[in-house]
């Protein structure tokens, strides 16, 4: 009988001698540079940014005619103008009514077209994303004329309801967006897992989707909230009553061609101001999570 010879095993690969580091000087790591090249942009950088509110401060607190650096005596005279003799007390409670009405109108209709993008699929799914996104480039000044022409047929002018449904309208593309997204990152076994223990859809989605959704409708709804808010062009064009009017607005009517009141320009800005920073201080660790968790496709 023939035997054949077993094959010789290969011979072990040699070791490679790492190559020689280039010389050089080395990179120093992040907690060796020193501390004033950190601190030092960074206060650079929050005096530009404190030094325009601190001007608005100095102008609302020190009384008229004074031009001194520094905001002492103190006074109030500037917002109990603009709270009382310039009507913003009304001015505020319009705003507050349309940001909130804007909020839930936004965050309830964004919710269901979000649900529906994320979780079935239909002919124009892609066409109709594909129209939400470019529905962001249109300008809200092109669409002035035929939204006033719809408001006056449905007798809604000078109506706070015209600038709320407005408000709501360009706010839902991006919102439904968002929510889409952010419902994709909720594993669908959750949801079948509520069907077989008997939960119906709706039923499901409010037990088990919505409380996992917490972060987006924060961040969808005060992103609504601050936008109508903030707003100018809808209040202006479709509220002509003063008793109708909204914060930006009322700011607006504080200029004039002649003159300009800094003391109640100021005032008025810190009104304005405040809520919203308020807001956010409360919410900036929802608002950051939800908007990271839904600019990504799960």
């Amino acid at each position: 009988m023939i035997t054949k010879e077993a094959p010789a095993a290969a011979p072990a690969p040699t070791p490679v001698a790492p190559a020689a580091a280039r010389p050089g000087k080395k990179r120093p790591a992040w907690d060796e540079v020193p501390r004033w090249q950190i601190y030092l942009p960074l206060g650079i950088y929050l005096v530009f940014t404190l030094i325009p509110f601190y001007w608005i401060l100095l102008f609302a607190l020190r009384p008229t005619g004074s031009t001194s650096l520094v905001p002492w005596p103190m006074t109030t005279e500037h917002f109990e103008k603009v709270w009382t003799d310039r009507g913003f007390g009304t001015y505020f409670t319009n705003s507050v009514y349309v940001g909130l009405a804007t909020l839930v109108m936004t965050t309830l209709v964004a919710l269901a077209g979000g649900y529906a993008l994320a979780r079935f699929d239909f002919r124009i799914k892609r066409g109709f994303m594909l129209a939400l996104l470019c529905s962001q480039f249109v300008p809200g000044a092109l669409l002035l004329v035929p939204l006033f022409e719809i408001f006056a047929g449905l007798q809604m002018i000078n109506s706070l309801g015209s600038v709320i449904i407005a408000e709501t309208v360009f706010q839902l593309p991006l919102s439904i967006i968002l929510i889409s997204n952010f419902i994709k990152n909720v594993p669908y076994s959750l949801e079948e897992a509520a069907w077989v223990d008997g939960c119906g859809r709706f039923r499901a989605f409010r037990i088990v989707v919505l409380p996992l959704l917490r972060p987006g409708l924060i961040a969808v709804g005060s992103f609504a909230f601050v936008h109508s808010w903030n707003h100018f062009l809808f209040a202006l064009m479709f509220l002509n009553n003063q008793s109708k009017q909204t914060i930006p607005v009322g700011l607006n009517s504080l200029m004039s061609a002649d003159s300009v009141d800094l003391g109640a320009l100021a005032a008025g800005g810190i009104v304005a101001a405040v809520p919203v920073v308020i807001v956010f201080a409360f919410i900036q660790k929802w608002l950051i999570t939800g908007f990271s968790a839904g600019a990504v496709k799960g």
